[in-house]
């Protein structure tokens, strides 16, 4: 899956697949997880937030189903 670099303090890069609704998010300590059936309206807001970090505690982890990658 590619993934889009992001600008924070935490998160390196986010990567979503609409056919599965799968995001992918890569961390600073280079760990990869994926979340599944993430809605692509979640994934746009995820992007366009201010705090990715918060963001993703907030509205992603814990709400979908997760697997790290590797």
């Amino acid at each position: 899956m590619d993934r889009v670099p992001v600008s924070s303090s935490n998160v390196v890069s986010i990567g979503y697949e609409a056919n599965t609704q799968t995001l992918e998010v890569e961390f600073k300590s280079n760990a990869v997880y994926q979340y599944f059936g993430v809605p692509q309206q979640v994934h746009e807001n995820f992007m366009n937030s201010g705090s990715k970090g918060q963001f993703l505690q907030q509205y992603i982890r814990n709400v979908y189903p997760t697997s790290k990658v590797g």
